[in-house]
Formats: structure tokens, sequence, C-alpha cells
């Protein structure tokens, strides 16, 4: 009996020896490094995912701003896939179900964040199954669809941001079930809609994003959302009343809807407010002053509404105010010393009726009878009209006002409704001729009004214009080393250079003679630094120097953004280590150019004609938008007349244009430009230029052309035989040469727009071919 209690022993102990190495053979985790290179395998091998292989530690990889897997008892609890560009839709076999039952694997994921990936679909009910989600950011690709209602479920969800994307349908009414969430962000997609009235349950918000959408309606009572600290509502049909909000708010940004009543009372408490923007409204009403003097307030933006009331000299504001723009309201009375006297602050207060401290009337401004007008039409009654008889006839002039505005609104309702349907043909319907771009111009006009919008700083990112010290630019470029220097101008040395909070610029160093001094420059820079547009290359500043002996200027320093990619020409040429720009590229920056030249065409006021823009004019910033870097504002030779005309001999062919038709000057370089766009060939004669434009002319009217034959090699297989058509007929019609028979601005835009149009349908249909180059997104 012992002997088989022995032998009985013996064989447990010789499993158990077996047993071990057998278990211990299998590493920890191997299902979830099997899950990891399948999310790699299922997303196309992206390039921040290069250097995951099967042996990979993935518990213990070096995290990045890319790529971050954090891992908790060797389980994987955050997942980061971060592409820093947008990347364009995977291929069509792409399967985000796969995807996502591959992420299910992963059941102790608490922080997923897939951004730029390529991802299309519709979010799969499957999202559900990850449970323990508590941030969760698929900003930045290609959803369609609505917002499942399955992401609700996921209760422990703190931070839900699904920005960028074309999801669709209403915001799902049961997103109050998230009790815990802390953000909630869908900025930039396709929702329509009203807003769920349980979003005002989620207590612990702090931040509602949910700007360019079509959302509609009033917007939820968030009053009990005591920790709400910015509500961002940007670009919908949201009204007519103002949110109610608490006064812990700190950012509200409205602009762009259609609230229509006045401002609450309580604003003026609502003392850790810092931005307000509420531009492109329909707010009527007094206009409340206190606002002004809050203790935190750095910006506030309430143009293109209907305030009224009278501003006064002595009235407070905060010191820490850095921009208001009070533009195109009712305003009456003056403008307060506070805003003038700062030169920190940006000021835009143009189509009030404002006064000057004297009393005279400001050129920018309408004279008071017409703010008291429009008051009346709307129905606001100012203070000091009396009751009574006064009152009744306000009361008949808003009534007739009201049926008045009827009229007019079922008129542009159908004027709009011609001009929606008639958007659906453009993708069928060849360039529009010349003569039809007046309809472009009637819209232009309609929208002057918008023009300061491209003015704003906060918009385009630029730092306020200010006043430089030369110790400040001589820090900057080290003493103005020959290692900062990148080139020199008509008018002087340009230097790189760094500033005190590590932003780069460029700095452009311009030699003066003695009988110059800063009174005869003083209207010029006031000029260029409200020159702000997303394709001009913005100012930011100017430093003097000056001669010790009488005082007089010696030198003028001009500071402007940093475009890093330098010009256009280095990327039609293939300068930049053999990389070249792709022909959908190409066609981006030829439409940024002609807006640039619209904007100082129209959009500003003396008008400037840059008079000979070069491609080498043209500069690329970091996202490789083009920037227009010469607009022709002479600081040294003065020929800048009255009317902002430049009439110095400029070259148009074999003319010289006529003061009366400045504008054609620029069609012409701007098609000397295409020439080179098209070409990718450097064009520095004009020989050059007449025989590369006779090329194009004999192509475009020959009945067998073989079109393609004068497109860049680079890119002739990538792009789409209409596109091209398009580009090369309205470059031929900028270089004739009678200036009258040129095309307008519009008219180049129209053409451009719908060059890119076309090219991006060719892309998208079936079976179009796509080159390797056009695959690869250029790195910076």
């Amino acid at each position: 009996m012992a002997m088989v209690s022995y032998s009985m022993h013996t064989v447990v102990v010789l499993l158990a020896v077996l047993f071990v190495p057998i278990h211990c053979s299998k590493p920890p985790n191997a299902s979830q490094e099997h899950t990891l290179l399948e999310i790699q395998h299922l997303l196309y091998y992206p390039a921040v995912l290069r250097s995951w292989n099967n042996a990979t530690d993935f518990c213990n990889t070096v995290q990045s701003s890319s790529v971050t897997v954090v891992c908790y008892d060797d389980v994987v609890t955050q997942l980061h896939i971060i592409n820093s560009d947008k990347a364009p839709p995977l291929p069509k076999d792409f399967s985000i179900e796969a995807l996502f039952a591959a992420l299910v694997k992963l059941p102790s994921l608490k922080v997923l964040k897939l951004v730029s990936l390529g991802l299309w679909g519709q979010l799969p009910a499957t999202i559900s199954h990850l449970s323990s989600l508590e941030i969760l950011n698929i900003s930045s690709n290609h959803f369609t669809g609505t917002i499942q209602p399955a992401i609700t479920s996921l209760t422990d969800l703190q931070s839900l941001v699904l920005d960028d994307n074309n999801f669709t349908g209403w915001i799902p009414a049961r997103v109050g079930f998230l009790s815990r969430l802390s953000v909630l962000s869908l900025k930039n997609n396709l929702l329509n809609g009203p807003l769920p009235e349980s979003l005002g349950s989620l207590v612990d918000l702090r931040v509602l994003g949910l700007s360019h959408n079509n959302l509609s309606g009033q917007v939820p009572d968030l009053h009990r959302l005591r920790n709400l600290q910015v509500l961002e509502l940007e670009d919908n049909s949201l009204g007519p009343e103002f949110p109610r909000v608490t006064d812990r708010i700190i950012s509200i940004v409205l602009r762009d809807n259609k609230f229509t009543a006045g401002l609450p009372e309580e604003l003026h408490s609502f003392y850790q407010l810092k931005r307000l923007d509420i531009a492109l409204n329909r707010f009527m009403g007094p206009f409340p002053t206190s606002i002004l003097s809050l203790p935190s307030i750095t910006y506030i933006d309430i143009e293109g509404n209907r305030f009224t009331g009278m501003l006064f000299e002595d009235l407070a504001c905060n010191p820490a105010l850095e921009f208001i723009d009070l533009s195109a309201n009712l305003l009456t009375g003056k403008l307060p010393s506070c805003l003038v006297s700062s030169k920190a602050r940006n000021v835009v207060y143009d189509g009030n009726c404002l006064t000057t401290n004297n009393g005279n009337e400001i050129k920018s401004q309408n004279p008071i009878s017409f703010c008291s007008n429009q008051a009346l039409a709307v129905g606001i009654i100012p203070r000091h009209h009396k009751t009574g008889k006064s009152s009744k006839v306000a009361l008949a002039l808003a009534l007739a006002g009201g049926i008045i505005g009827g009229i007019l609104l079922l008129g542009v309702a159908f004027l709009i409704f011609r001009q929606v349907h008639g958007k659906k043909a453009v993708k069928t319907q060849p360039p529009v001729p010349e003569n039809a771009s007046a309809s472009y111009t009637s819209k232009l006009l309609s929208d002057a009004r918008y023009v300061t919008r491209a003015m704003k700083l906060a918009t385009l990112g630029i730092p306020p214009y200010r006043t430089f010290s030369l110790e400040e630019l001589e820090e900057a470029t080290n003493g103005f080393h020959t290692s900062t220097f990148i080139g020199e101008g008509s008018h002087g040395q340009m230097y790189r250079g760094q500033l005190r909070d590590g932003s780069f610029v460029a700095i452009q160093c311009l030699k003066m003679k003695r009988n110059h001094n800063t009174q005869r420059f003083t209207r010029h820079i006031e000029l260029i630094s409200k020159l702000r547009h997303q394709h001009l290359v913005s100012a930011i500043g100017h430093c003097f120097e000056f001669y010790l002996d009488d005082a007089s200027v010696s030198r003028l320093f001009l500071v402007f953004e940093y475009a890093p990619n330098g010009t256009l020409r280095d990327w039609i040429s293939g300068k930049n280590s053999g990389r070249s720009l792709s022909w959908s590229q190409r066609v981006a920056a030829a439409i940024g150019i002609v807006k640039g030249i619209q904007f100082l065409h129209s959009g500003i006021v003396p008008r400037l004609f840059s008079s000979n823009l070069k491609i080498t004019d043209v500069l690329l910033d970091q996202n490789f938008a083009a920037k227009i870097s010469c607009y022709n504002l002479s600081l040294v030779d003065q020929n800048i007349q009255k009317d902002g005309v430049h009439t110095k001999g400029n070259r148009i062919g074999k003319t010289t244009i006529v003061k009366d038709h400045p504008e054609k000057v620029d069609v012409y370089d701007f098609g000397v430009i295409l020439l080179e766009i098209i070409s990718g060939k450097p064009l520095c004669t004009q020989k050059e230029i007449e025989s590369v434009k006779q090329h194009f002319q004999t192509r475009i009217t020959a009945e067998d052309s073989a079109i393609k034959d004068i497109v860049d090699p680079v890119i002739r297989d990538a792009c789409s035989d209409q596109s091209l058509t398009t580009m090369v007929e309205i470059c031929c019609r900028c270089l004739v040469n009678d200036p009258l028979e040129r095309p307008s601005v519009e008219d180049m835009l129209w053409n451009m727009q719908f060059a890119a149009q076309v090219q991006d349908a060719w892309h998208s249909s079936e079976g179009s071919p796509v080159s390797s180059s056009q695959r690869a997104m250029i790195q910076q």
C-alpha cells in the first residue's frame, strides 16, 4: 500500500515538473501583443507604427507624441496612435468593423486615441464593448453616418472627442447618460437638428465644443453645469436666446449663428470670463458697457449685430483687454479713452455712428441718423425717445419694416433657392465665361462686412502688431550674424530670427537716407499692421534706428511672420531634395494666391496692386499654404498715390498698363506664375515666358492636342484632363495682350476652384490612377 502511495506521488511530481516548462514557455500577454500587431495590419502599417514587430515589448516601449502604449500589471490600458497631419481615407478594403473587433480584445482600455489615421465608415456598435473607456478621441478621420447611440453606454467616459469627421444626424438624446463626461467636442462635422436637453444634466462638463456644424434651435439650459468653462458653438443656426450658463464660464463663442435677443443682465457678474465672441448674429438692444471692465476679460467681438447705446470717453476698461471689435453695430457717442490710449490693444469700431473726442465724425462711421433709423426699424427705441405719439410712430415704423423685411426675405430665399440648385450642376458644367463673373461680384459685395474677419489676429494665430527694440532684433539674429541671412531684395536684406518666446520671424533691414523721418512712414506702417489674411505674409512689428546727430532714421526694420517652407518655385522645381508639390497641392497654392490678390484688390481701403508679382514672392508656411510676401507697399520710393494705385512702369507683355485698370497687371503676373506651376519650368526672362505661353496656346487650340505633354512630368499622371485643361485655359486668358480681355479675379478663382473640384472627384472615382508621388504627403 505504501509502494502504491509512493508511486502516485512520483507521478504527480513528474507531471508538475513537465507542466512548469510548458507553462513558462508561453510569454505573458501574448494575446494582446498579437492584437496590437493585428491593429497595425488593419491600419495598413502607418509610418508611426513602423517600429512594431514580433519582438516588440509593447509595455516597455518608449512613449512619444505619436505612439503611446501604457500598461498596468502587463495589461494594456492606454493606446494612442496619432498622425500629425490628417491622412487620406484608407483603401477601399479597409474594415472599421474589423478594427474595432480587434480593439475589443483589449477590454481593459481606459484611453483610446486614434487621430488622423484615415479611418472611414460608420462607428460600429461594438464600441459599447469597450466598457472601461474613460477617454475616446477619434478626431481628424473620415467617419460618416450618425453618432452610434451605443456610445452612450460607456458610462465611465470622461472625454469624448469626435472633431473633424463627417458625422451626420442628431446628437444622441441619451448623451446625458454619460454622467462623468468632462469634455464633449464634436466640432467640424455635419451634425444637424436641435441640441438634446440632456446636455443640461452633465454636471461635470467643463468643455462643450459643437462649432462648425448645422445645429439649430435653442441651446438647452446649462445653468446647472457649475464646472462649465468653455462653450464653443460657432457657425451653426442656433438661437434665438443667449445660452443660460453660470458665472464660472471662461470662454463663450457664439459667432455666426441666429441669436437675436439681448444679452442677459447677469453677464456683468461673469468675473472669470476671458473671451466673449458673439459676432455675426442678430443680437439687438443696449450693449452692456460693463463687459469692458470685467476683471478677467481679454477678448470681445460683437461685430455684425444690432447693438445700440451710447459710449462715453470715461468708460472703464480692463487693462488686460487685448482685442475688441465693436464694428457694424448701431453704437453712438465717443470711443472710450481707455481703448484709444493703449497701443497694445487691437480695437476695431468701423460701421457705427461714433464721433471723435472733439465731436467730429470719423470717416469709417455712419451719420448718427443712420443708427437712430436702424434702431427704430428693428423695434429698438432709444432712451431719449418719448412715449405717446412717438412710440406709436416707432411701432408703426417697426411694423412697416417687418412687412417690408418679410417681402425682402422671401425674395432672398428665392434667390438662395436658385443659387443652391444651380450649384448642384457644378461638377458637370464647364467653366463659366468671363461675363458670368458678375454674379460672383454681387456675392462678394454682400459679404463685404466680413472683410474685417480676415484682419482678426486670433483666427490666424498671428501675434498683435507691436514696436520692437533694436536689442530684441539683435538678440533674435545673434547680432545679425551671417548665418541668419536668408536673402536680399530690391530695398533691403532679410534675416531669420528667433524671438524670446521661441517663435521664428523674418526681419527686413532697410537703409534710409538722412532726409527720411518717422512721419513719412507712419501711413504705410499703419496699413501694413492691418494687413491680416491667411494668404498674405503678415507684418508683426517694426523698429527704427536713428542717426545720433540729427535723430533722423538710419535704418528701418520690418518684422514679418516666418514661412518655413521657402518659395513656391522651390517646391515646383524640386530644389527641396527633389521633392515637388502634387497637382492638387499646386492647384491649392494657385487658389491661395488668387485669394490673396482678391483681398488686396477689394478687401482693404486703399486698394493695393502688386504690379510685378513673381513666383518667388509666394512663400509656403508650415502647412504649405501659399502666402504673398510682396504686396507693393513701397516704404522707400514713395510711389503710392492717394488712391492706392502704383503707377510706376510695369511689365504686362509689351505694354504698360494704364491707371484705369491696374488690377489687370496682377492678372498677367498671376498667369506667368501659372505657367510655371503647370510646366514645372523656372521662367526667368520675358523670352522664356513668351515661348512657354505660345506652347500652351498652341496645344489648347489644337483639335488633337495632347495637352498633358505640356505639364510637369513629375505630376503628369496625377492630374485629370479636365482639371488640367481648366487651368491651362485660364492661364492663357490671363496672358492675352489686351488687358481688358483678361479675366477678373473672381473669374480666375471660380475656374481654379472648379479645377480643384473635378480633380478631387477624379481621385475619388473608381479605378482612377494614383501615383506613388500622390500618396506620399510632403513632410516638413
